[in-house]
């Protein structure tokens, strides 16, 4: 398949720009615990004297330890044990998430419903996705929030490149009691796809639960009212009827997110993945940003905001679960820049 006149511009441009660019001055190096052999605009490079984790050297030298990705994704071979030399960028200008040997994608993994064992392929034992958010630790995995993959859609700030959001559709009450104690331990985030007629039932959260988990630093987002699926039309429906109903889902989903949570919601997950050009107008007009598909693979940069592909976790197999982790799409800017 041939690339596309448009990518293959942004591409080179951004490629460009990566592999160009040089430190612009030396600073003398500087007397202290971490001796400073080299300093310019751009990066640090320090030896260490003592076993230091990239968190505190974030901490020290970019202000905060949430930054220690980018340490880690500039020292992929480290340890940060004594005698180390290692490099400090001060900026990440990869916003496109380019590389010589392809382009960063961003997997968004994709819950419903959690439980001590299961039978239905939408349920995901507790144990299971222990093992899973221990995978992403141990293997250095960036949960993001789904703010920061708009920021990176929107080519206003560079990502780790490992990189994964994680979402939980429609409000069981499994969030609460399994999976958010989980991701609270393990440090990470979610985003929650609420349908808002689902809230407080039998198997349900309640608003007072989904406040909390919001407070912790969660977002959450519409499932719509009652999760139909907004692509189907009902037998004997006509068009006018559909469209005011599809809005109704959209808009008043939206509403009471807003009211309950005290947020301006923007981002949607479409029931069943279903969506086409005039639902997408409808969120536009409502003041939404985002929607998500459950169309599988990654995100780079230049996907569609209202196209957002997910990967159901849908399998308890732990190859399953890596499989859907995929973080770089290959191709060689090189030979694009030769078609």
């Amino acid at each position: 398949m041939k690339t596309s006149i448009a990518l293959k511009a942004t591409l080179l441009l951004v490629f460009i720009c990566l592999y160009s660019c040089i430190p612009k001055k030396t600073i003398a190096p500087e007397e202290n615990e971490l001796p400073v052999i080299f300093k310019s605009d751009t990066y640090i490079i320090c030896t260490l004297t003592k076993d230091i984790p990239p968190a505190l050297l974030a901490q020290k030298f970019l202000g905060d330890p949430k930054k220690a990705w980018m340490i880690e994704d500039a020292n992929k071979k480290a340890f940060y044990h004594t005698g180390e030399t290692i490099v400090i960028p001060l900026a990440i200008d990869n916003k496109a998430g380019l590389y010589k040997n392809g382009y960063q994608i961003v997997p968004i993994l994709c819950y419903h419903r959690f439980s001590k064992e299961c039978s239905s392929q939408l349920c995901v034992p507790e144990d299971v996705f222990v093992e899973q958010m221990n995978y992403l630790k141990e293997n250095h995995y960036q949960v993001i929030s789904m703010k920061m993959l708009m920021e990176f859609l929107e080519y206003k700030k560079a990502l780790p490149q490992k990189s994964v959001v994680i979402t939980i559709d429609d409000g069981y009450k499994s969030v609460y009691d399994i999976a958010f104690p989980v991701l609270k331990r393990y440090g990470f985030t979610a985003s929650l796809f609420i349908y808002t007629n689902f809230v407080a039932g039998g198997s349900a959260m309640t608003w007072e639960q989904i406040r909390e988990i919001k407070d912790a630093g969660f977002e959450v987002g519409s499932h719509t009212v009652s999760h139909a699926d907004l692509a189907v039309k009902r037998p004997k429906e006509n068009q006018k009827e559909y469209i005011q109903r599809i809005t109704h889902e959209i808009v008043e989903s939206k509403t009471i997110l807003d009211n309950k949570l005290n947020q301006e919601t923007t981002l949607l997950a479409f029931p069943f993945g279903s969506s086409n050009h005039q639902i997408t107008a409808i969120c536009k007009d409502a003041g939404y940003k985002a929607g998500l598909t459950v169309i599988k693979g990654g995100n780079p940069f230049f996907r569609h905001p209202f196209l957002l592909h997910r990967d159901q976790i849908l399998s308890q197999e732990q190859a399953a679960f890596i499989n859907s982790l995929t973080i770089l799409q290959s191709v060689s800017l090189e030979d694009i820049a030769n078609e």
